[in-house]
């Protein structure tokens, strides 16, 4: 039987939770609540204070998943992966609790509704309330939910996570929020009971608290070493996110609140602590083994990652009419991104015990399509190849646009400049040839391809001519077809037929989409037709009596770790066939660069390989 308050009464509800605040709203609504004049106003006031608290744990949450900006005082250096972030998807449900218990104080108390605006004594008797109950009531608080029953029924859900994030903080139990709510009170109402409490003070001591709390569990470290070097005294006023990192690495330590002070008095103060956090502050940089070097599609997918919303970024990315009123947003953000015009970390994994890190060109998918973009970008991505290549990484793949044949001949631009790189240039292409090959049903005779005499497209055609299935090839050069057509072993040559028109494949039912097909386009398919696809952005599902592939990807090994972000369109731990093709190259340490025009003999090879490694198709 589970012991009571351990678990929330609305768990069921989901995001339907938030109709518990339906009441405060409505009496706010109906009475006018946002005029000053209003008998309702504290209703909208503790709505505003909910939304202002929620906003500062989410706040925190972008700061901590800026790893382009803190990446080298992060303290725990492992991803956030998806059970943790769904542990943590209803960390709010303490506001929620917290919202309804001050409203049930402000109906129980009618004269906390009209307190002024702001009183220094009842701030100055709240902050010595603090320090002299809430502070030592909460050490004791948490020292007795290190009790072997209290623990294992209440606080081992909190200690189940092991890389901090803001929201970790709001992971409890009813029974452990009500008992914090309770020590939260003390001060506030002992100074509204002297009769020198304050709105100001209302607001001010809970979003204090709430960000002393988000700070403490963002697993970046922000405070300065020479701070403690310089006035010793701090180092027991104020816990730092090292400080409290340490209490989940090491229960037995560190339980204070926001002062060290009482952990120093009580002898529970881990000796490391300074010592740590001077380490953390000073930061420092884990060369990883793999990068992916990606690109936003467009300015509506850039709102899928996790310095946005690490929730949304769990998630394959879906168009939703939210996110189309956060559009102004990120369209700034994007311009931010021109201005800085560096590549960004944006996440990471292990693998194998490896650090593997995805980057991200700050260039949108339209960008590549521009003429006078092209230098920029190539710019850009050479100085991620020279950067990657200083750290000491060993393989660098390209995402789809970035080795685009017509900006930089699949990455042939770089390897040719810079003929002593270390970092090995990976397109992954082979791979993707692989997946794309292996999703042809066993048994099809011929097969309608368009991009055809692209990098992708004329290894897809050499491979199919070679398994003796026809290729019509789609392409407007008589020029660049023969050229294909002379690569093919003589018996086969008869296979590839070139092709100028969609109307050409009114009767083939396996289309390869290498170049992007409009909806005028996809008429021409028969009933029943599959199209298999390698084009960034995918074509339209405009048909519905055809089926449509994804992009090529590949489900990564089940001993991936810290993986908690969805690449694009792409359920969870699937990746595309490109990234893949550059884990493998890492994982099988091939010495030569993969760029430019694809080996057909090695594309079996591949395939064997990423499955000898674990990966599977997705």
């Amino acid at each position: 039987m589970e012991p009571p308050l351990a678990s929330w009464p609305w768990e069921n509800l989901g995001t339907y939770k938030y109709l518990l605040c339906a009441p405060l709203l409505a009496k706010a609504v109906g009475g006018r609540a946002w005029e000053s004049g209003s008998p309702d106003r504290w209703c909208f006031l503790l709505l505003l204070l909910f939304v202002l608290r929620a906003a500062t744990y989410h706040s925190w949450g972008i700061f901590s998943n800026m790893l382009f900006l803190n990446r080298r005082r992060v303290i725990v250096r492992d991803g956030v992966d998806y059970e943790q972030i769904d542990k943590e998807w209803h960390w709010d449900n303490f506001l929620i609790l917290q919202l309804w218990l001050a409203a049930m104080a402000l109906y129980a108390f009618p004269s906390l509704r009209h307190l002024p605006l702001w009183d220094a004594r009842g701030a100055a008797v709240a902050l010595l309330l603090h320090v002299a109950a809430t502070e030592p009531l909460f050490y004791l608080l948490h020292r007795a939910l290190h009790r072997e029953h209290l623990f294992s029924d209440y606080h081992s859900l909190h200690h189940s996570i092991r890389v901090l994030q803001p929201y970790t903080a709001g992971l409890a139990t009813p029974l452990e929020i009500l008992a914090i709510s309770g020590l939260m009170a003390v001060p506030v109402a002992a100074a509204c009971a002297a009769g020198l409490g304050s709105a100001c003070l209302l607001f001010g001591y809970a979003l204090a608290f709430d960000f002393l709390r988000a700070m403490g569990h963002c697993n970046v470290e922000v405070f300065p070493g020479w701070l403690f070097e310089t006035v010793p005294a701090a180092r027991y006023l104020i816990g730092t996110p090292t400080y409290h990192t340490i209490h989940h690495t090491d229960k037995d330590s560190n339980f204070c609140l926001f002062m060290p002070l009482f952990d120093l008095l009580g002898g529970t103060l881990n000796g490391k602590s300074w010592e740590l956090q001077e380490k953390n502050s000073a930061g420092s940089d884990e060369i990883p083994g793999f990068v992916f070097l990606a690109h936003v599609v467009d300015v509506m997918s850039s709102m899928h990652s996790r310095m946005s919303s690490r929730y949304r970024a769990s998630l394959p990315y879906r168009t939703r009419p939210f996110l189309v009123l956060m559009w102004p947003v990120a369209f700034v953000f994007m311009l931010m991104m021109w201005a800085w015009s560096k590549t960004f970390v944006v996440y990471f994994y292990r693998l194998r015990g490896r650090l593997f890190q995805t980057w991200v060109v700050p260039r949108h998918g339209f960008h590549y399509f521009l003429p006078f973009a092209k230098d920029g970008i190539n710019k850009q991505i050479e100085t991620a190849i020279l950067r990657a290549d200083k750290m000491g990484v060993k393989v660098i793949s390209l995402a789809a646009l970035n080795k685009n044949e017509s900006l930089n001949g699949g990455g042939t631009l770089f390897v040719t400049k810079h003929p002593g790189l270390r970092v090995r240039v990976v397109h992954g292409n082979t791979l993707t040839a692989a997946v794309i090959l292996r999703e042809i049903p066993e048994g099809t005779a011929e097969v309608f391809l368009t991009g055809a005499t692209s990098k992708l497209g004329r290894a897809i055609a050499l491979y199919l001519c070679r398994k003796r299935v026809r290729v019509m090839m789609l392409t407007a050069s008589e020029e660049r077809f023969q050229k294909v057509q002379e690569e093919a072993p003589p018996e086969a040559r008869q296979y590839l037929v070139r092709v100028t028109k969609y109307q050409s494949a009114q009767h083939c039912k396996t289309w390869i989409a290498g170049k992007w097909l409009s909806p005028g386009d996809q008429r021409w398919a028969p009933a029943g037709t599959h199209f298999h696809q390698f084009v960034v952005p995918p074509i339209l599902r405009f048909r519905r009596d055809c089926t449509y592939g994804d992009l090529a990807a590949m489900r990564l090994p089940d001993d991936v770790q810290g993986l908690g972000v969805c690449e694009y369109t792409l359920g969870r731990g699937v990746v595309h066939a490109c990234h893949a093709g550059g884990v493998v190259h890492f994982l099988e340490g091939y010495e030569g660069h993969e760029v430019g025009a694809i080996d057909v003999d090695r594309i079996d090879v591949v395939w064997e390989a990423a499955l000898r490694h674990g990966l599977r198709p997705a």
